[in-house]
């Protein structure tokens, strides 16, 4: 019998795999910078306008600013660190080859491959490139807080557009009427801080007024934000079945 010259097998050297990038780093600051900023605001509004009303006996003002201002924070928080409805990624046993068919409203629809996370996509579930995660019901990706708004937090995304414009005029018609009541006096710090506060949150207030308002109407069309840029409705040119 011939002995074997080499009867070690040979093992090939594990290499350690590449460092991720850091491509999280600037929205997860971004979305740090607005909550810094509102913070800012807030405090150059309570420290002179709304202390000036608060001195000479109205307290509704700081008062209703004060609550309106805790509900905002609570909901730009919560989103900010809210799961959206991440699916979990499939396992290597699922082909891509085959078709999976869901009915909904007597209508059939073949389910989506996923080649990032190896499973067939639910109905309206995307796969957003920024998280690199497939989402629930997903309606779009918020660059202002760096998540998902999905199944799991779209409340708490509308609660947050809600309080912004709450907010946001209650500051402007403060900063108002703090100007009105302090006309007849010179001008000092407590007037610049009230322009200063007073521009940017009319300008915010517009702003999330209009994303209220195109909110509602997907809401009460059942559409979602995303539906509108892809073409998730086609017809399938082989058997006429909906793709999701």
């Amino acid at each position: 019998m011939p002995l074997l010259k080499d009867a070690t097998p040979m093992v090939k050297e594990l290499r350690p795999p590449p460092p991720v990038p850091l491509c999280w780093f600037l929205p997860s600051l971004f979305a740090a910078f607005n909550v810094v900023l509102l913070v800012i605001f807030s405090g150059l509004f309570f420290a002179f306008p709304c202390r000036w009303l608060a001195q000479h006996g109205n307290w509704a003002f700081p008062t209703v600013t004060g609550l309106l201002f805790a509900l905002t924070f609570f909901s730009l928080i919560t989103l900010n660190f809210s799961d959206p409805g991440i699916l979990h990624r499939g396992s290597g046993e699922q082909s891509p080859m085959t078709v999976h068919v869901v009915w909904v409203n007597h209508r059939a629809f073949r389910l989506q491959w996923c080649p990032k996370c190896c499973f067939h996509r639910p109905p309206r579930t995307y796969h957003c490139p920024w998280c690199n995660i497939c989402v629930e019901d997903f309606d779009h990706h918020c660059k202002w807080v760096n998540n998902c708004v999905g199944n799991r937090n779209f409340r708490f995304f509308m609660l947050l557009v809600l309080s912004l414009c709450l907010y946001s005029g209650s500051l402007l018609v403060t900063c108002l009427l703090f100007l009105l009541r302090t006309s007849h006096l010179p001008f000092c710090i407590d007037k610049a801080m009230a322009i200063l506060v007073a521009v940017p949150a009319a300008g915010f207030l517009v702003l999330h007024f209009l994303l209220l308002t195109i909110q509602v109407l997907s809401v009460s069309a059942a559409e979602r934000s995303y539906e509108g840029k892809l073409f998730l409705f086609e017809k399938s040119p082989v058997n006429g079945i909906a793709a999701f």
